[in-house]
């Protein structure tokens, strides 16, 4: 009767012997047999050559600065990107409240006050002037804070003759400043 061990058994001899042979034949490695009783025990011996010794230590040292090197480099393009990728996400949240608002008109005929804010996108507002024909909500889901974690800012009227404005401080959440801190407004 063949049971799994048997089997397993069987396979492992199979494998032992065919990585054996496949061992001394890729190795060129010196063999040596002692027979003890009816039990052969085959036992390697090998020639130690510098190839066997391994890596040296300014080897392993000159390895680890190489990938570290080029770690460093893919991480400051990393955030270059990411910071672009705010910047983007950014102006079409803006976008997003732009439409959103000529929608609001439309239906109300007026912009939200400024005390209503952006809110008043996501549920009907409850400050006057209350809009008796609202049929919103105007977003997919409540107003976000901008990608750097801060505030929108709505303001109605907006500059230049416009109806309404919305403001991200950028980065540094405060007014003015350049590049990454840069403002992020509606009508540019």
């Amino acid at each position: 009767m063949i049971t799994i061990y048997s089997i397993t058994s069987l396979l492992k001899k199979q494998l032992d012997s065919f990585a054996y042979r496949l061992y001394n034949k890729s190795m060129k490695r010196v063999m040596h047999y002692n027979v003890k009783g009816n039990k052969k025990s085959k036992k390697l011996l090998s020639i130690v050559t510098k190839k066997d010794k391994g890596f040296t230590f300014i080897e392993t040292l000159v390895t680890i600065t190489i990938i570290l090197i080029l770690t460093s480099a893919v991480g400051f393009s990393v955030v270059r990107y990411l910071d672009q990728a705010r910047l983007a996400a950014c102006h079409n949240q803006i976008e997003t409240f732009r439409l959103a608002l000529q929608s609001y008109y439309l239906d109300c005929a007026r912009y939200p006050s400024k005390e209503q804010g952006l809110s008043a996108l996501w549920e009907k507002p409850v400050l006057s002037p209350i809009p008796a024909r609202w049929n919103g909500p105007y977003l997919d889901r409540r107003v976000p804070q901008d990608p750097w974690g801060g505030e929108y800012l709505y303001e109605n009227p907006g500059e230049n003759n416009l109806p309404f404005a919305i403001i991200s401080y950028g980065a540094d959440g405060q007014e003015g400043g350049e590049g990454n801190d840069a403002d992020i407004v509606s009508w540019e």
